[in-house]
């Protein structure tokens, strides 16, 4: 190398190597739900829903005996939001339902098919003998 780079190099005590860097390349494999997966995801969700709903369900009784004993405003705006959230996590749990069963038709229909196509490579005029020649034997 030349000289400036040689003082370079002393200076931040280097070498004049050449280092090729090595790519490792890790191929993934495809990671898919298996059908257990999504089966113990729904089971899971499913429970916390219904843990979420209970809850909320006890929360609620306990806001709106709250309200009825002091009267205040502020009690009973907090029960009807209350009352919106337990009615939104039970609609989570209908879309929960409705999910699963998109799943299941879609594995449903996703079964095996075999599709058979036919192709003549030839002129018109050799499909007509072909399919006359054809007709013939069936005749027979």
């Amino acid at each position: 190398m030349t000289k400036n780079f040689d003082e370079l190099n002393d200076t931040f005590n280097v070498s004049d190597e050449i280092v090729k860097a090595e790519v490792v390349k890790k191929e993934l494999d495809n990671v898919k739900p298996s059908s257990d997966d999504v089966k113990k995801d729904y089971e899971y969700t499913r429970g916390n829903l219904y843990s979420i709903i209970e809850k909320g369900q006890e929360a609620l009784n306990g806001v709106l005996e709250l309200a009825q004993e002091s009267e205040m405003p502020r009690a009973y705006e907090v029960a009807g939001q209350l009352i919106k959230n337990v009615a939104d996590a039970t609609d989570k749990l209908m879309e929960l339902q409705k999910k699963l069963k998109e799943v299941e038709e879609e594995k449903q229909s996703k079964g095996p098919s075999t599709v058979n196509n036919a192709l003549f490579v030839g002129s018109t005029a050799e499909l007509a003998k072909m399919l006359k020649h054809g007709l013939k034997e069936d005749n027979k």
